[in-house]
């Protein structure tokens, strides 16, 4: 059972209207979002890449897969968590996020930690 708890992620999301970037009448609405990775496992375990499912008012659905992070692919320590910032552009006020990252433990085990699904929203669009 205690080797259920050696690879546990907990993520938590912000999202960002950017306002200066969007153009309404394009159909481009941008959004920032920052990203907390917190290890509440017991071994270190290392971000290898991402996969992203950004789905917009449409259902208009863009997938985004790379290796890292903004450029980084963190080792992140037990009870230490790493935060960044990205965006996205998508052609409604309104759209989700969700996807996953792929990490390694320093033990070597390949395992999952998954974001949970989030909305971009422009300010007073949703109730």
């Amino acid at each position: 059972m205690a080797d259920s708890k050696k690879n546990e992620i907990t993520i938590t999301t912000q999202t960002q209207h950017i306002a200066d970037q969007s153009d309404e009448a394009a159909n481009r609405f941008v959004f920032a979002y920052t990203i907390t990775i917190r290890n509440t496992g017991t071994v270190p375990a290392q971000l290898i890449s991402r996969h992203w499912v950004i789905t917009d008012a449409n259902n208009q659905v863009q997938e985004v897969r790379g290796l890292g992070v903004v450029g980084a692919q963190p080792l992140i320590k037990a009870g230490e968590s790493f935060e960044y910032t990205s965006g996205t552009a998508i052609a409604t006020p309104v759209g989700t996020m969700r996807g996953s990252y792929q990490m390694v433990s320093e033990e070597g085990v390949q395992f999952e930690a998954v974001v949970p699904e989030y909305t971009l929203s422009v300010p007073r669009v949703l109730h």
